[in-house]
């Protein structure tokens, strides 16, 4: 080994610091004291292993026992037969219990058959024992005989003395084998039948489980579903599961598989309701091993529930993109279209029918309103026919795409904006009633207010001391939507309304009750989700409020027309496709480019009248005018030549001539000094 160069540095002792005697016993006995104290852990968790799994092996035996006593039992006693009857009963079913009742008469007529047949068996065995006794004995004689004629033979002493050694040589192994051997091999073959008999007849509780054999995600069945009606707390309920015994599970239908879940019909003994269930939903999902959002409850028949208990972690995925996103060649129809709105529980696809339907979706802040809201309005967007006049309360650009789609936009939260709102409803009155008057076809003009609340709590009085929110016959923006409620569809004049957190002063029960279709997102309290979507819903099974805020995000509640509820249901949740607000901003660009192409040609022909001079005539010397001011003051003037118009039209029109509506605060006004100027130069 060559010696090596190190290069170092010389410390005095005692600038190297030295740990105090005291501390170094210290860190020497916390080191002991942590080995030992892993080192007692480990073996605690061993023993606590070891003896979940000996509790669990003794619990299994003495249910297998519990088993197979009860069968012999209820073999003894015809309990099948038995079961069967009361299970009738509890159905109510006469015709079952009139069945069931003659089988148990039938079986108790043979089993008397057999016990008179009894003694005659009995003397037949006696009579064969008695004959195979007597042959063994005349065997054993003529065996004596011929020893005594053998020559060489034993005698008739020596003979029977064998017999005898021979029997006692058999009597003596038939001792050993049934008093010694006999319960040393019966015992663990009892035990291990019991075990095996426990098994099949119950599952320990998961409390005598070890943690790593506790099932994640069991499996629904009907004795797992027959338990957790069981242990729900409803006395009746459980007195008669326990008195149907094994025959409970014919209260359940078949098990079906049900999108990301399974769905199964329990029909409920007498003196049991639905509503008993219903309040109870977070105790009998966890006997289900199933958070409580994961299972629905509704009624789909009286006495009768419906549950549908999805996968473990199933409703927490995302359900794709909305077709409205993947399909560019997406079209839509007013009246006869349905617009994609998402899933529902079962994995369907779920689209809504909005034909002369006014429509009012609710919930908290923040969990996708606006988004289910926006998505149905870019579906109607690609019917080239339907008009939009939209109010954005909120004002954050959620509904900026559909400036180019709309007649009307008004964005912001103030009270001016509330103004121009409450505006805005009014004047689609008025083109209500002209439309009505006028009668024919028309093209659906949809009213769209998002977070209405704002509205509705306005504190804003008029010249006139009308307050513009509220509740009350003098309230503009109440009245307004009341009036369109009332009679707008029609017309195909429909209000379409977005609201928030839903009180009895931000969201009035006449205008709930008014919409065609009601849906909630996540609510706190069951009285907003009876505000939300109506008592009916919620007693048929419909729970927004216990919807988790922020984990189901769009997830909708909805009642009333235009979607396809299951039969007996007045109620479905729908979990609605997202669509952000660059995807929809693409849509909507998408539909404008459609609306684009279907424009009409130019509207001055040779042969029309002069709609500029009407149009400038229509103005009446102010120097801007509302366009549906505009177009109603031109249908009076002249109803032949524009009974047919419409605000697009007009739009048109105006923009071919170089005088383009000019938009303020979310209203489009024809301009008097564009039409001048645009005259001059035709001219």
């Amino acid at each position: 080994m060559r010696p090596a160069v190190l290069d170092g540095e010389l410390i005095d002792e005692q600038a190297i610091p030295r740990p105090r005697p005291h501390l170094i016993g210290r860190a020497i006995r916390a080191r002991a004291e942590v080995v030992t104290v892993l080192g007692a852990s480990t073996t605690a968790a061993t023993t606590g292993r070891a003896g979940r799994r000996v509790l669990a092996v003794g619990w299994t035996t003495g249910q297998g026992v519990r088993s197979t006593a009860r069968r012999a039992w209820r073999g003894m006693t015809h309990g099948v037969e038995r079961e069967q009857v009361r299970l009738a009963e509890l159905a109510g079913d006469r015709e079952a219990v009139g069945k069931a009742a003659a089988d148990l008469r039938d079986a108790k007529t043979e089993r008397m058959k057999r016990l008179l047949e009894l003694p005659r068996a009995v003397l037949g065995l006696a009579v064969l024992a008695a004959a195979v006794l007597g042959l063994l004995l005349v065997l054993l004689f003529a065996g004596a005989v011929v020893a005594q004629v053998t020559p060489g033979g034993t005698d008739w002493a020596g003979w029977w003395a064998g017999v005898g050694s021979v029997l006692a040589v058999v009597s003596t192994v038939l001792h050993v084998l049934v008093v010694v051997l006999g319960p040393v091999l019966a015992v663990p073959v009892l035990v291990y039948a019991a075990w095996r008999e426990g098994q099949r007849a119950a599952e320990p509780p998961m409390w005598l489980l070890a943690p790593e054999d506790r099932p994640r995600d069991e499996l629904i069945t009907p004795s797992k579903v027959i338990v957790a009606l069981r242990d729900l707390g409803i006395a009746p309920l459980r007195a008669a599961l326990k008195e149907a015994g094994d025959a409970g599970a014919a209260l359940l239908s078949p098990i079906a598989v049900a999108g990301c879940g399974v769905e199964v019909d329990v029909l409920l003994p007498s003196g049991v309701s639905t509503d008993q269930i219903q309040a109870r939903r977070r105790r009998l999902a966890e006997n289900l091993d199933r958070h409580e959002h994961e299972l629905h409850i509704t009624v789909s028949a009286a006495r009768t529930v419906r549950l549908w208990i999805a996968d473990s972690g199933a409703l927490d995925e995302p359900i794709g993109p909305s077709p409205l996103v993947t399909d560019k060649a997406q079209r839509s129809h007013y009246r006869s279209g349905r617009a994609p709105w998402g899933l529902s529980l079962r994995g369907d696809p779920v689209a809504i029918s909005l034909y002369q339907r006014h429509l009012l979706i609710t919930g908290l802040s923040n969990q996708g309103k606006t988004a289910a809201l926006r998505a149905l309005a870019l579906w109607l967007a690609f019917d080239v026919r339907v008009q939009f006049w939209i109010a954005d309360l909120k004002g954050f650009g959620d509904w900026s795409m559909f400036s180019p789609l709309a007649e009307v936009l008004i964005e912001g939260p103030t009270d001016d904006h509330v103004i121009a709102a409450t505006e805005m409803l009014e004047r689609a009155v008025y083109e209500m009633d002209r439309r009505l008057q006028q009668g024919g076809q028309h093209d659906p003009l949809i009213v769209i207010v998002d977070e209405a609340q704002v509205a509705y709590l306005c504190p804003e009085i008029d010249d006139e001391k009308r307050p513009y929110g509220g509740a009350k016959n003098t309230s503009r923006f109440f009245m307004a939507a009341r009036k369109i409620q009332n009679q707008g569809r029609a017309v195909d004049v429909l209000l379409h309304q977005g609201t928030q957190d839903p009180t009895n002063q931000n969201l009035p029960k006449l205008i709930r009750e008014g919409a065609h279709i009601r849906a909630s997102l996540v609510v706190g309290t069951e009285e907003q989700a009876r505000m939300a979507v109506g008592d009916k819903a919620v007693d048929g099974g419909a729970a927004p409020h216990l919807l988790r805020q922020g984990l189901d995000k769009g997830a909708l509640v909805v009642a009333g027309d235009g979607v396809d509820l299951p039969a007996g249901q007045v109620s479905t949740t729908i979990r609605t496709h997202f669509i952000d607000t660059e995807p929809a901003a693409q849509v909507a660009r998408r539909a404008v480019e459609r609306r684009r192409k279907r424009a009409r040609g130019p509207a001055v022909t040779s042969g029309e009248p002069d709609h500029m001079a009407a149009i400038e005539a229509a103005l009446r010397g102010e120097t801007r005018v509302r366009t549906t001011v505009v177009l109603a003051r031109l249908m009076e003037a002249d109803a032949a030549a524009y009974e047919g118009w419409d605000l697009p039209r007009l739009t048109e029109v105006l923009t071919l001539a170089g005088a383009p509506p000019l938009k303020s605060s979310g209203v489009m006004y024809v301009v008097s000094e564009r039409v001048l100027t645009a005259r001059g130069e035709a001219s």
